[in-house]
């Protein structure tokens, strides 16, 4: 049989998409970016590198300036946007034929991740419960998928698969929560006008999606004209903008799996019985035909939605989220004195809400909605290695750190905040791999 011919470009190439294919590949790229910006901000160059993200950008047109915002901003509420529009994205595929699709099921880590949100909230606002610090109640709620999930996948088989999908079905509810929260409580004074004008073109959006309009073009074209630009604008958070966005996308398909498997069928028959060209490397025209045709009725049977979602995971977790935690991640320890950090009880609201909080609400609230047959524990679960899943699920940085920029305008506050992220999610990932990790494998039937 004839091997596929390789070129000497496949040898870089081949690792990199290995790696990006890889689960646990998000969680390093952002492990390794925290890490390479507390590593500038601590060093000679901690001066250029937080000077770097003020200066600003904008579009000049007719002697004018328009959307003239720093760096920084246009990371959080532009690139940031990207992100949340691929959470957009998994949360309407979960719904329509995911793990939230299924009402008793989807209860159990629905269950799991209102716990892991309320409790969380409730302990920061004992500790903080006037002042400027109040708002920062909304911090210790997220969890980070990236690196819970990585941190998961590093146990290999001695994870069962239902623990799995339960972290990520509990991770997308609980960045649903998150959404919600930035949306009401995390938004400034809000424009009518560019709203209403956002909201019009978010409902062009989904005209054009009841009528078949399946290009991606022109969703993002008034995605990102339209909505985006309007909520950015009117003062609700642009992240928003990009969820809702997200919701008009396509999700069905133009053509069924049992009809696509017969096409192609057809189509390799017709290749088969083409004339074949192996003289010189070119197709005749009829296979290029044929294969058109293959191209074709392939591409309506992916639905929209899920071909942006592949196409633009690799982009989020290894350009966008590492870009955002070398922005946001970079606190100068060596200029903090212990009586500066604890002056008020941002850093241990914000660490015991995610450490305490978060294990307590999502194993105290599934083990409520457990007791109480709403839904049982998934197959392979027990209370050991539902305790696991809660430490894991105490790992906040990226949602974290981004409701840290919108909870505070105070410098050290935001310093105190991260300070408080960063001991929790190393603390509660290493005790959650430590508990994990003392699962047996799986044996194979």
């Amino acid at each position: 049989m004839n091997k596929t011919k390789s070129a000497p470009i496949d040898k870089i190439n081949k690792p990199i998409q290995k790696f990006i294919k890889n689960e646990k590949a998000g969680g390093i790229v952002l492990g390794i970016s925290v890490i390479i910006a507390l590593i500038l901000a601590n060093s000679p160059l901690s001066h250029s590198y937080h000077h770097f993200f003020e200066h600003k950008l904008g579009f000049l047109f007719d002697g004018r300036t328009y959307l003239e915002y720093s760096i920084h901003h246009w990371i959080n509420d532009g690139l940031m946007a990207i992100f949340f529009f691929v959470v957009g994205l998994e949360l309407k595929r979960e719904i329509i034929a995911g793990e939230l699709s299924n009402p008793r099921k989807a209860m159990l880590p629905i269950a799991a991740a209102i716990g892991g949100m309320l409790v969380p909230a409730l302990i920061y606002l004992v500790l903080n419960p006037t002042g400027e610090v109040h708002s920062g109640w909304g911090i210790p709620m997220a969890t980070d998928i990236a690196f819970a999930l990585g941190v998961l996948y590093l146990l290999g088989n001695r994870i069962p698969l239902g623990l799995k999908v339960f972290l990520t079905a509990l991770a997308i509810v609980d960045d649903l929560g998150a959404v919600l929260v930035i949306a009401f409580f995390y938004t400034s004074d809000i424009s009518m006008m560019s709203l209403l004008i956002g909201l019009a073109f978010l409902l062009a959006m989904y005209i054009g999606n009841k009528m078949g309009v399946r290009s991606v073009l022109f969703y993002a074209i008034l995605g990102i004209g339209g909505v985006w630009t309007s909520f950015l604008l009117s003062g609700v958070h642009a992240t928003i903008a990009a969820v809702l966005a997200a919701f008009t996308i396509p999700a069905d398909v133009k053509i069924k799996e049992n009809i696509l498997i017969a096409r192609i069928k057809k189509h390799l028959a017709q290749f088969t019985a083409a004339d074949p060209n192996d003289k010189i490397p070119t197709l005749t025209n009829e296979q290029l035909h044929i294969l058109e045709k293959v191209s074709s009725d392939t591409e309506q049977a992916i639905p929209p939605l899920q071909k942006l979602e592949h196409a633009m995971h690799p982009f989020v977790s290894f350009i966008i989220i590492p870009i955002f935690a070398l922005a946001n991640a970079g606190v100068s320890v060596l200029d903090i004195e212990m009586e500066q950090l604890f002056n008020t009880n941002v850093a241990i609201g914000v660490a015991l809400g995610l450490l305490v909080g978060k294990v307590v609400g999502v194993v105290g609230f599934t083990w409520l909605a457990v007791k109480f047959r709403v839904a049982p524990f998934p197959d392979g679960m027990n209370l050991k290695n539902l305790l696991g899943l809660g430490l894991l699920a105490s790992i906040g940085f990226t949602m974290s750190l981004f409701v840290t920029e919108l909870a505070f305008s105070h410098e050290e506050y935001k310093v105190q905040a991260k300070v408080g992220i960063f001991v929790a999610s190393i603390i509660g990932g290493i005790l959650g791999y430590m508990v994990l990790s003392r699962q047996k494998p799986k044996k194979e039937a």
